[in-house]
């Protein structure tokens, strides 16, 4: 296996390219201005244990797990990601002023069709027939659960060059409050060898990007846990990579810090299918030693 420069000194090196090499620039959705980096590649071995999780500052656990947990499970409820140990989808599904106002929304805590909704219910067509007017038309005639093949896929031993989950589909960006930011994960099977490419359009360097680390390791050595492959090496592309302005103040501070012991994951060797993820597996079957990490950042968020 190659050796990898440790995921947080890449993380670190890039937030510091970021801050002072990055364009200021209007964000429409927020109105904030961004401090904006376009493309950083991040690369983590998932062959071993270590995880990448941040030690300049301390940095959440629970919440990239519930929500990883979340979108594996199709949830549209940010109710059911507090309930699994994440409150990360209380704003966008309660605060996002477009998302109020849209008459798609059900109600309180209701996500509409974001994320792991959007890839259990990929819409798939077919051709329909009018025989009295002689014509055909597209119509919509059943749903794919993109998980569910990717799973069955690997588990057979096949790579079909197109293991892909994904989440970006403009045709049903009306119906929920967020466009997907880490919006597709590419798997690829060598042999027993397991491999996982996740796109990433937007990256908010100082907050979401910390949980997506780790979600991106995780989703691999998870799906090869299920599958009974050998997890390698994730790539993570992040293409508009920005620090909000309000998150400026705080950056050279974290840059101060030195890195503390590299924290480690072990998953609950009882998670063995795609079932037993969607059913019963909790945060707490991701046991982390984090033995060391700096003080807090209180970075703002966006909404």
């Amino acid at each position: 296996m190659t050796n990898i420069v440790r995921a947080e000194k890449q993380y670190l090196d890039a937030l510091k390219d970021i801050y002072h090499n990055g364009t200021d620039l209007k964000n429409e959705r927020t109105g904030e201005v961004c401090r904006t980096l376009i493309n950083v590649d991040l690369t983590y071995d998932a062959s071993n244990n270590k995880v990448p999780l941040i030690t300049t500052r301390k940095a959440p656990t629970k919440l990239p797990i519930a929500e990883l947990l979340g979108y594996i499970r199709g949830y549209t409820s940010a109710a059911q990601f507090r309930e699994l140990g994440s409150k990360s989808w209380d704003a966008n599904a309660n605060e996002n002023r477009a998302w109020l106002a849209n008459p798609a929304r059900k109600g309180e805590d209701d996500m509409g069709m974001v994320y792991g909704a959007v890839a259990h219910n990929w819409p798939a067509a077919g051709i329909a027939y009018d025989e009295e007017n002689f014509f055909h038309f597209i119509k919509h005639t059943h749903d794919i659960n993109l998980f569910e093949k990717v799973y069955n896929n690997l588990k057979n031993g096949k790579d079909d060059r197109a293991e892909i989950i994904t989440f970006w589909n403009p045709g049903l960006f009306s119906l929920g409050c967020l466009r997907p930011c880490l919006h597709s994960y590419q798997f690829s099977l060598l042999g027993e060898d397991l491999y996982l490419n996740a796109f990433q359009r937007s990256s908010d360097w100082c907050l979401g990007t910390v949980s997506n680390m780790v979600q991106v390791y995780v989703f691999l050595r998870l799906m090869a846990q299920i599958t009974n492959k050998n997890p390698k090496l994730a790539f993570h592309k992040n293409v508009n990579t920005h620090i909000y302005g309000t998150q400026l103040p705080f950056v050279e501070e974290q840059l101060s810090r030195e890195m503390l012991a590299e924290p480690t994951l072990e998953i609950n060797p009882d998670i063995k299918t795609l079932e037993d993820v969607m059913s019963w597996a909790t945060v707490d079957d991701f046991q982390f030693s984090y033995p060391e990490y700096h003080p807090a950042i209180q970075y703002p968020f966006a909404v």
